[in-house]
Parts: structure tokens; C-alpha cells; sequence
């Protein structure tokens, strides 16, 4: 019988409550399809700072470097706000995706048929679904570049941070994203700012050299401002985006929310290899921990994604997801995507709701 094992980071805030749903349906799938599953609990974040002072202990790295998978469920919180930025909860976050080498974050954005209401889209737009993968490279770009703060010889306050991208760096994540549209509808979108950008004249340049190995993929480019303005009026145009880390982490908060929820949305983060870490999209809304209200609907599509990209379980993943969309066809949902007509349901029912119809 084959056996998975699974580091297991509850976080803060919603987190711990999110996580226990979705190990709940991850057991159930287990017992369905006939493989076991060994979960190793460690600390990130919040609660990380408050027993050990770091936001990502060492002890934490290394149980997931020795696992097949990890998920987690979210970190921050009021608590740790005026923390210098490398021992903030997030600084975890950006810690464990470096140690791992995860450079890949998919992000995938689906409109559930019962959920079509609660789009901010008008009916016309979303009348025949949504379902975009943005695809983001996580570990280079701005937010890893030289950054630098200093008075400058006039006394004026003066700040700077850089962003840059080597060759091999974009051409793993193009790779990425051909890959995922032949499993797809074919088609990659790459987001840049090439008419004022290098940097982005040189994405592109390495992204049509690629695309030369994927001739059975149609690739066409697109700004970002403009990306983000057809993402509004015309989302049905896009089947896979790949685009840079700060791009991506706005495009895939404005693709989120064209679903109606961001409770709803699972995401995925993978190297290349099988490992991978698999996460809800949303925070960890501390206003609402602790009370039963929490949607985790996103943790358990994210061990969805778990179990077709780090396992190749086609079948169990989409067992889970077809569960989901039973239980939102039935009427059954959270408070944050509930439509007039559902049964509001708190956060350990949906988790019941969801295993039950596995």
C-alpha cells in the first residue's frame, strides 16, 4: 500500500481550524483509494514567534525537506504587525517557499455553477464559467532583488528596490506553464511590461524561445495593465498565465476575486521536483478564528492539487473536487459565499459535508 508522508503547518489565525477539515477529507480519500497517509505537525509564523522567536524554525525546515508534501494553512495576525519585516509571520512564508525551491505558484481560479452570483462579473460575462490557472514565479523578481534605503546628498529620504531576472529562472517557469496548458485548453498568456521594462523584454524574448519547443501551445503576450483590465471584461480569453512575481501575486488577487470568494481558491507551490506546498489563498482573518466561521473549502481544494501534482493522483483529486461541487449544488455553504436560497453551515460541517460524499 503506498504511503505519503505530509508535514502538517496549521499557522495562525483561521489556519489550524482550515487544516483539520481538509486532513479530515485527505483520510477520507485515503481509505477510498487504498493508500496511507503519515502527518508530521511543525510550526510557521505567529505561532512560530511566540514559542521560538523566529517565524520559521529550523526544526520546521527540515521536517518538511523530509516529506513528500506540506500544507499549510495561513500565517499573521494583528499580534505580530509592528515586528521588523524579516521576523513578521510572513517573513516564514517567503522563508520555507526559498528553503524548498519552490519557484512555481499556481493559482487557480474557478467559478462554481452554484456560486455564479456571488462573482462581482456581470451574468453576461460569467454565464459560461471561469476557469483560469495564473502561474506565478515566486522566488526572483522585486521582491528578491537588491533593496536599499538611504539619505541622499540633498537630505531627501530615498528608497529602492530592484528587480531582476536570470535566464534559467524564466525559462522553468515557461516550461511550467507549457506544460500545464497541454493538460488544459492549449493556450499560455504571458504577462509583462515589455514596452518600458528590461527586464520584461527580456521575459519575453526567453518565453518565445521556449515557446519554440511547444508548437501544439498558442502563446501570445499581453501588459500587465492591460491584463488586468481584459481580466474584468473578457476572462474567458485566458486558459494559463505565466507571468513575474509581482504581476502575478496582483493579477492572481484580481483573478481570485472574480470568483466571488476568496475562501474558495486553492493554490500550489513546486520546484522540480514532486514536493511541493500547498496552501488556501486567503489570510488568516483573525476577526473570525476560533468561531466556527471559517470557509474551508480552500484547504481542502489545495490537498486536491496535493494529490494530482506531488502524488499523480488524478482520481482522488478529483474525487475531492467533485465532492465540493456536490455539496455547493445541495445548497450547503459557508457564510462568505452564501447565496439566498443556502443553508449556512460553519466551518467543521462543510469539512463533514465534503468527506461524507467522497
Amino acid at each position: 500500500m503506498r504511503k505519503y508522508k505530509i508535514a502538517v503547518m496549521p499557522g495562525d489565525g483561521i489556519g489550524p481550524e482550515v487544516v483539520k477539515q481538509a486532513v479530515k477529507v485527505l483520510d477520507k480519500v485515503g481509505t477510498k483509494c487504498g493508500f496511507l497517509l503519515e502527518y508530521c505537525y511543525a510550526d510557521i509564523g505567529g505561532v512560530a514567534i511566540d514559542k521560538t522567536g523566529e517565524p520559521l524554525p529550523e526544526e520546521t525546515v527540515q521536517i518538511c525537506k523530509g516529506s513528500d508534501a506540506v500544507l499549510l494553512g495561513a500565517v499573521g495576525g494583528y499580534k505580530w504587525d509592528d515586528l521588523p519585516g524579516d521576523k513578521r509571520p510572513e517573513a516564514g512564508l517567503l522563508g520555507i517557499r526559498s528553503k524548498l525551491e519552490l519557484f512555481a505558484n499556481y493559482r487557480p481560479a474557478v467559478i462554481y455553477q452554484p456560486l455564479r452570483d456571488a462573482s462581482p462579473l456581470k451574468d453576461r460575462i460569467t454565464r459560461d464559467g471561469l476557469d483560469i490557472l495564473v502561474l506565478r514565479e515566486l522566488t526572483g523578481g522585486i521582491y528578491f532583488g537588491e533593496k536599499k534605503r538611504f539619505i541622499d546628498d540633498q537630505g531627501f529620504a530615498v528608497a529602492f528596490d530592484t528587480m531582476i531576472y536570470r535566464k534559467f529562472e524564466v525559462e522553468r517557469i515557461a516550461r511550467l506553464a507549457f506544460e500545464a496548458a497541454r493538460l488544459r485548453n492549449g493556450k499560455v498568456t504571458s504577462v509583462d511590461k515589455a514596452n518600458v521594462l528590461e527586464v520584461s523584454r527580456l521575459w519575453r524574448e526567453i518565453v518565445i524561445e521556449v515557446a519554440r519547443d511547444y508548437p501544439d501551445i498558442e502563446l501570445n503576450h499581453m501588459f500587465v495593465d492591460n491584463a488586468a483590465m481584459q481580466l474584468v471584461i473578457h476572462p474567458e480569453q485566458f486558459d494559463v498565465i505565466v507571468t513575474g512575481n509581482m504581476f502575478g501575486d496582483i493579477l492572481s488577487d484580481e483573478a481570485s476575486m472574480l470568483t466571488g470568494s476568496i475562501g474558495m481558491l486553492p493554490s500550489a507551490s513546486l520546484g522540480s521536483g514532486s514536493l511541493g506546498l500547498y496552501e488556501p489563498v486567503h489570510g488568516s482573518a483573525p476577526d473570525i478564528a476560533g468561531q466556527n466561521k471559517a470557509n474551508p473549502l480552500a484547504a481542502i481544494l489545495s490537498v486536491a492539487m496535493m494529490l494530482r501534482y506531488s502524488f499523480k493522483l488524478e482520481q482522488a483529486s478529483k474525487m475531492i473536487e467533485d465532492a465540493v461541487l456536490q455539496v455547493l449544488n445541495d445548497g450547503q455553504m459557508t457564510g462568505d459565499i452564501a447565496t439566498k436560497e443556502a443553508k449556512v453551515i460553519g466551518c467543521e460541517e462543510m469539512g463533514d459535508a465534503v468527506a461524507e460524499r467522497i
